[in-house]
């Protein structure tokens, strides 16, 4: 018998290749331009849905992961013998996917299986779910990786900037003061995810001052020298390399894994994300 089998959303961002790894399943939202309709990462990569996104005018839209769909890949868990089933999604605060999966548990009334809001997103909800996932193949103990969860889930941190704001504004995502933000001509806007939702917490001139500064709102959210560290962009792979080379000369992380940000997240932000994601210990 398996012991237990890890199920994200889309909004984690995961990696396929750490998906592959520990056989993690990632269940897409789906994202609608017009009547087109796609499931996220599956019939559209990043790089096809920026370029759509630029084509357009009116903002995509997204819709959650279904209680059937998660059913459904819990029930194909057990029947893979899988003794365990953990799902982690992406912050119940801006997406009712995870609702869908605590529906989902219910309505099986079943023990075993364990659903967790990790009230992060993008990578900083799929660092959790490699880290849990990481965790189980060392054999640890059940009850020390639901305890784990619930400590990253606090300690989880995510600092983004975004090219522009106006994304997120349209998405009902920040309110139209919060906006103000990003009015200032030149301003790079960094924003970080607090109990789930997206908040402004501070703005500089410049990719040079942009990538210093969140490098330091990290270190003062806890992230210390010799970490493990995660960075993310969407389709701005040049600055993805800027930050990473200060964050290596700066952090000397232990490790640094890459990450894009795709559709479902990148239709509230938009293009241009530069993101670090890390978990206090």
């Amino acid at each position: 018998m398996k012991k237990i089998k890890f199920i994200t959303d889309s909004l984690s961002d995961m990696p396929k290749q750490i998906a592959s790894k520990y056989n993690i399943s990632v269940l897409p939202l789906t994202v609608r331009f017009g009547t087109e309709e796609y499931k996220d990462g599956v019939d559209l990569s990043s790089e096809e849905f920026y370029k759509k996104l630029e084509e357009v005018e009116q903002i995509p839209q997204t819709s959650q992961v279904t209680p059937i769909e998660f059913t459904k890949a819990i029930k194909e868990a057990f029947e893979e013998g899988y003794e365990k089933v953990i799902i982690i999604n992406g912050s119940g605060g801006v997406s009712g996917t995870h609702q869908s999966a605590v529906i989902a548990k219910t309505e099986m009334n079943n023990s075993n299986v364990y659903v967790f809001d990790s009230k992060s997103l993008s990578y900083g909800c799929g660092m959790l779910v490699a880290r849990a996932a990481e965790m189980a193949e060392e054999d640890r103990s059940l009850d020390e990786i639901l305890k784990k969860i619930r400590e990253m889930i606090e300690g989880a941190h995510q600092i983004f900037s975004v090219d522009t704001l106006k994304y997120l504004h349209k998405n009902g995502r920040l309110s139209t003061g919060k906006m103000a933000l990003g009015t200032l001509l030149n301003v790079k806007p960094i924003l970080e995810i607090v109990d789930g939702k997206v908040e402004p917490v501070d703005k500089v001139r410049g990719n040079k001052k942009l990538y210093k500064k969140m490098i330091d709102i990290c270190k003062k959210n806890g992230l210390k020298e010799g970490a493990r560290i995660s960075i993310g962009h969407a389709v701005n792979k040049e600055g993805l390399e800027h930050l990473k080379d200060l964050v290596m000369k700066e952090l000397k992380p232990s490790e640094i894994v890459e990450a894009d940000i795709g559709c479902t997240i990148g239709t509230h932000t938009g293009a241009g994300v530069l993101a670090i994601f890390f978990i206090s210990e």
